[in-house]
């Protein structure tokens, strides 16, 4: 396998790790909370696929899926177009209301995005600095990796909530 390879396989289990945790549900339970204040699943299916299409769309040098092909207008959130869920208030997280579907249908299309993004990549490609704001400065690889470990985290968090508000006695 490929460095390529590698990221394409990893990033493939995101997805069907947060529809298994949606599935079924109505929006209103994708809009319930396991305690004041928590992340919603709603939110939490959003963001992970929202920090995804941002920063691809920035390594890739295209822009957002989110914007690009519709889903922005789709979700009709009562946020700007650049919102991802970073710095959201307890209100906001609240007002992230959608359909399984329409949450599972995004992110499949940010994955196909990032599939195709990843497929380019050759060894290469993964040393560049693309943020020398940090110590030491951000590769390329590093920045993938980055967001390869958020996604799986929100991905994980979700399974978690759907077992504290639906499967707990």
């Amino acid at each position: 396998m490929t460095p390529s390879d590698v990221l394409i396989e990893a990033f493939s289990r995101v997805p069907s790790t947060v529809e298994r945790a949606l599935d079924g549900l109505s929006e209103d339970q994708l809009a319930a909370r396991p305690a004041a204040g928590a992340n919603t699943l709603a939110w939490l299916a959003w963001h992970t696929a929202r920090g995804q299409d941002v920063q691809i769309a920035d390594l890739a040098g295209t822009e957002q899926v989110w914007t690009a092909d519709g889903w922005y207008d789709r979700f009709g959130l009562p946020f700007p177009a650049e919102a991802l869920g970073y710095g959201m208030s307890r209100d906001d997280v609240g007002r992230v209301r959608a359909s399984a579907e329409l949450l599972t249908g995004y992110l499949r299309a940010v994955h196909d995005r990032t599939v195709a993004y990843l497929g380019t990549l050759g060894p290469d490609d993964l040393d560049p600095v693309v943020d020398d704001a940090w110590d030491p400065p951000v590769t390329a690889g590093a920045r993938i990796v980055s967001i390869l470990n958020d996604c799986t985290q929100h991905a994980g968090q979700a399974g978690y909530v759907r077992g504290l508000l639906f499967f707990t006695q």
